[in-house]
């Protein structure tokens, strides 16, 4: 499979449901890398998902995994992704020595020593039912079982939600030793932006079923940036200039997509960084010219 160039393509992605509708969804996941899918809840990012798994069926569109059609050699090609979700997959009465037996039928490339090595790294006990473990060890065993059958791509649903910073943190290190192999790729849906701003390369923004952004993080990063003014300087600012306008009593603050260029146009406006965080929600404003 090394001939592809991106792990996932999709391209006019499109699946209606009553009151809502996915809407031709396009971007590309690079090989090697870790893309953070973000957006709110309720934008679209599970109903992109499952349709990249096959769980549901698209109206329209296509999509690509590992250069290959998903409605072709599905089986080959799903023996190498992993998905990890909110919820546990597996039944509660289950335990980790159980789910090692079941899934060695199920993934021709799994390994109990390498699921059993994680066990210990996690501290996950081995013949306790899944029922009585908390969140935490919940995901920490879904993303024992995800890296444990050799799969070149992971894909997480709001995987880290309502994680503590601790057990975030050390389920990111795990998702960076996985990319030191160049052929693994992440896809990584989330609305903690700062997990993504800590280890995505790349990041797709999504609003009301519509990509709003897709892009290198980096690049995003750069290029976007909060101008801070006056309430009545705000009213002077070119409106192509700004996605949209934060205003309070105290004065302004607005999303522009170019800050080099607003520097220089503005010459007198201070221009800060924006993070993931602040470029999602004045996004989201975008229909409204102001908002607070």
């Amino acid at each position: 499979m090394s001939e592809y160039e991106n792990a996932i393509e999709i391209n006019g992605l499109t699946k209606r449901y009553d009151g809502f509708t996915l809407d031709g969804v396009s971007f590309t996941v690079p090989k090697g890398s870790i893309m953070g899918f973000i957006g709110q809840n309720g934008a679209g990012k599970s109903t992109t998902i499952n349709s990249i798994l096959g769980i549901i069926r698209p109206d329209s569109g296509e999509i690509r995994v590992f250069g290959q059609d998903s409605r072709e050699n599905e089986t080959v090609w799903k023996e190498n992704i992993s998905a990890v979700f909110d919820e546990l997959p597996f039944h509660e009465n289950l335990n980790a020595k159980m789910l090692d037996r079941m899934l060695r039928h199920i993934f021709k490339g799994w390994s109990s020593e390498t699921f059993k090595g994680y066990l210990d790294r996690f501290q996950l006990p081995y013949k306790k039912k899944f029922g009585q473990f908390s969140k935490g060890m919940k995901m920490k065993l879904q993303i024992a079982a995800a890296l444990s059958h050799g799969a070149k791509l992971l894909i997480m649903d709001e995987a880290t939600t309502g994680l503590d910073p601790v057990v975030r943190n050390e389920i990111l290190d795990i998702f960076l030793e996985y990319l030191q192999d160049e052929e693994n790729t992440i896809l990584m849906s989330s609305h903690i932006t700062s997990d993504l701003e800590k280890i995505a390369d790349s990041v797709t923004f999504i609003d009301k079923g519509r990509i709003l952004l897709t892009g290198y993080k980096d690049d995003i990063l750069a290029s976007h940036g909060i101008l801070k003014c006056t309430k009545a300087d705000c009213a002077a600012i070119d409106r192509a200039d700004y996605i949209s306008a934060r205003v309070t009593d105290v004065g302004a603050e607005l999303l522009v997509t170019d800050r080099a260029a607003c520097k220089r146009k503005y010459s007198g406006a201070v221009i800060d960084s924006a993070t993931l965080d602040d470029i999602m929600v004045y996004y989201v404003n975008r229909e409204k010219k102001e908002w607070s």
